[in-house]
């Protein structure tokens, strides 16, 4: 959710239990604004916060030109001194979810290892046993988390950002916000992330879509079906929408306006058992 707009935003989505102590929000309503200037972001968004066993992590994001590409991420454990997080490659998101397992811990230093035993001669060749281990820092850890709910849990409403035809996305500052019927609908919700259905539908499907605005995945075509709570609160003034894959992930929108946000409060880690609990 915008830095600009955190306490109103904050107060949206409280029937979740997403919310921080006044202590906090007025560490971040200082702290935020020097990052956007340290940074030269053109705007700083407060992801939200990370449940450790003995510390917790608050994450901020900046944006630059491009909202997609230009995307940092920071994390504090005070509110006020911000650390820059390296992004998640494809070898360091392959070493997480071979070694990273139960509650963050809240120490960025913190080592998690794995150990695995290679028979060269094959599973029966008990002679030659090699144990490879591998290592992984909790800030890895982290890093990789808030890629992967970025990728699947993170929510725009359709027509809140543009496409140019040289690939940059930006705010659209025409967007009035969704009608309260189009906001009742989970088609009219997508993954604010690189697309992965769009090259699956059909020529006839293809043909309907707008390509400066539907160049994103629908939340309606989410699989598991039903991973999406949607409810309308505050007397039906504020649409939200609640992860049940990524616990904690919440996303409000308030219909015919251009609010909307999204923020994650939880331990980090994914409902696995989602598809039989549906």
């Amino acid at each position: 959710m915008d830095s600009n707009s955190l306490f109103y935003s904050l107060e949206l989505v409280a029937g979740s239990g997403n919310t921080l102590n006044v202590e906090q929000r007025t560490a971040l309503q200082t702290s935020l604004v020097i990052l956007k200037k340290n940074y030269k972001f053109h705007r700083v968004l407060f992801w939200g916060k990370i449940l450790g066993l003995k510390e917790d992590y608050f994450i901020a994001q900046g944006r630059g030109e491009d909202e997609m590409k230009d995307k940092k991420t920071l994390y504090s454990f005070n509110c006020m001194d911000w650390m820059l997080l390296a992004p998640a490659t494809d070898s360091v998101i392959e070493e997480v979810s071979k070694t990273a397992k139960g509650r963050f811990v809240g120490d960025p230093s913190y080592v998690y290892e794995h150990v695995e035993i290679h028979r060269p001669g094959g599973r029966d060749d008990a002679t030659q046993e090699e144990e490879v281990v591998t290592k992984v820092n909790e800030e890895s850890r982290l890093a990789v988390t808030v890629h992967r709910i970025d990728e699947e849990a993170s929510v725009a409403p359709r027509g809140a950002y543009l496409k140019s035809p040289h690939g940059l996305v930006q705010i659209n500052r025409s967007f009035g916000g969704l009608s309260h019927s189009e906001a009742g609908k989970l088609d009219n919700f997508l993954h604010f992330s690189k697309a992965k259905n769009l090259k699956k539908k059909s020529i006839l499907e293809m043909g309907e879509l707008n390509p400066a605005i539907d160049f994103l995945d629908v939340l309606s075509d989410d699989i598991p079906k039903g991973s999406w709570s949607l409810q309308l609160e505050c007397t039906s003034r504020v649409l939200v929408l609640r992860s049940l894959l990524w616990p904690g992930l919440t996303f409000f929108h308030l219909p015919t306006t251009p609010q909307h946000g999204h923020i994650y409060i939880g331990d980090g880690r994914k409902n696995l058992d989602l598809p039989f609990m549906l």
